[in-house]
């Protein structure tokens, strides 16, 4: 059963739709990569994920040499 609304719905003011939610413009690619990248770096040597990756690789290496 859907709830039911009760009292009377306002619409609300063009303007005050817009006030505090300002569209913001989209980042460039190149600035997520830079945000990212040091993060990814950090979870890399901390966990050994360098390792994981080169066995991966090899793995892929080894199916496609098949």
């Amino acid at each position: 059963m859907p709830p039911q609304l009760t009292g009377t719905l306002r619409r609300r003011r063009q303007g005050s739709l817009r006030t505090g939610s300002a569209e913001q413009p989209t980042r460039h690619p190149a600035v997520a990569v830079a945000m990212a990248l040091p993060c990814a770096v950090l979870l890399v040597l901390l966990f050994g994920g360098w390792e994981q990756m080169a066995n991966q690789a090899q793995a892929v290496a080894d199916l496609i040499a098949r």
